[in-house]
């Protein structure tokens, strides 16, 4: 990119900026899920049917991540975060049109390669407000985008108390979300390419970083997507809990995730991305733990719980040593990104193969197995400064120091 110097005031706008799209991102994921069911029903669709239809958002979303850096490089960042947003919010649309699995499989296709390219970009911009900064900021981004799940998975939960058409729904929320989203794209960094800066390719393999990057996320996000689908389930067939209780502990990790986001900055600040991210390991491995012996609900809640706490900060983490790892943020965060939707891909399907052939107990010794890896491989995110700080870039050291 270019060198241009940036203000503290400008910096510090962009900052609530690309705050603001990540929410947005958030919202029509949350307002997604909640109306699955509904769309599942029009196109009657069976179980297997649905699962094979929703395999295609993260087919779509690694195919198209790529793309990401290229349109940024062809129309600057600014430009660019406003189409690919308002393409994302747009596209949740598509699927309650689908009449039957066909169709489907192409929406989920379009509102998963939508989702990435959007993911990208916004990532890539956050990687370089934080550099800017010489702050960690990419946690309490993504805490942002847990926010806006939550707000957008608790309107549509209302919608389908009331009953309401998910076409009629996701209508209302699309036009809204796309007005907000454009609106909070219009005031992020308005990033342009050197004249004699080659453009990334349309499609390339990750590189040796990202690989190692994206092993770490994988290992979160194998623990997230196995909690998400399957704390409820273990909680009811396990521990033999009512529904109610056992939809406690699923929103009991969301919630702990989102507000250990929010915080997590202060906590990388403090003591560097590699010793947060141990920390973090160790928490959800003594939540894994928990979890297997648990004998008592509110064991296996507590354990969820610290689950949630410990990745909560390792994505966000993952794409920032992503972006500071070379010269092309966004082909860096487009390989951990594709890794980690891959891993959430697989989580649920294999915890549910393991739980078929074994149990749900045996499924969570393997997530805690995987969860000790965030321990020993943490050292890959140091780079930059000491510990995963990131060093202050020629741009950054332009930028008056916004803390006090």
């Amino acid at each position: 990119m270019s060198d241009v110097v940036y203000d503290q005031h400008e910096v510090r706008r962009a900052r609530y900026a690309v705050a603001a799209v990540f929410a947005v991102h958030g919202a029509v994921t949350g307002s997604f899920a909640t109306r699955v069911p509904w769309i599942q029903d029009h196109a009657s669709l069976g179980a297997g049917q649905l699962g094979f239809a929703l395999a295609f958002t993260a087919f779509g979303a690694s195919c198209s991540m790529p793309l990401a850096g290229r349109i940024s490089h062809r129309f600057g960042s600014r430009t660019a975060l406003r189409g690919l947003i308002a393409l994302w919010t747009l596209s949740l649309v598509l699927p309650s049109l689908a009449p039957n699995l066909y169709t489907l499989c192409l929406a989920m296709f379009v509102y998963g390669a939508s989702a990435g390219m959007a993911d990208v970009a916004m990532n890539a911009l956050g990687v370089e407000v934080e550099r800017l900064l010489d702050r960690s900021i990419m946690s309490g981004l993504h805490g942002m985008w847990s926010a806006g799940a939550l707000i957008g998975s608790a309107a549509g939960t209302l919608a389908a108390h009331l009953g309401s058409d998910a076409r009629l729904h996701f209508a209302l929320a699309a036009a809204t979300l796309t007005a907000l989203g454009i609106l909070a794209a219009g005031r992020v960094l308005d990033l342009q390419p050197a004249e004699d800066e080659e453009p990334p390719p349309r499609f390339a393999l990750p590189p040796g970083s990202a690989l190692l990057i994206g092993a770490v996320g994988f290992c979160a996000v194998f623990a997230e997507g196995a909690s998400l689908d399957w704390s409820a389930v273990f909680l009811r067939d396990r521990l033999d809990s009512s529904a109610g209780l056992a939809a406690v502990a699923t929103t009991g990790f969301m919630l702990t995730m989102a507000v250990a986001r929010i915080a997590g900055d202060a906590v990388v600040n403090r003591f560097g991305a590699v010793r947060t991210v141990r920390a973090g390991g160790v928490l959800t491995v003594v939540g894994g733990l928990l979890i297997v012996v648990a004998g008592h609900p509110a064991v296996a809640m507590g354990g969820f719980a610290l689950m949630g706490l410990g990745i909560a900060v390792v994505v966000p983490l993952c794409f920032a040593a992503a972006g500071h790892s070379g010269p092309n943020p966004s082909q860096a965060i487009a390989g951990v990104a594709t890794i980690t939707y891959t891993s959430g891909l697989i989580a649920p399907s294999l915890i549910g193969g393991v739980a078929q052939a074994t149990s749900l107990v045996v499924s969570f010794v393997l997530v805690t197995a995987l969860a000790c890896g965030l321990v020993v491989f943490a050292g890959v995110l140091r780079v930059g400064g000491r510990d995963g700080r990131t060093e202050v870039s020629p741009r950054a050291a332009a930028v008056p120091d916004p803390r006090p």
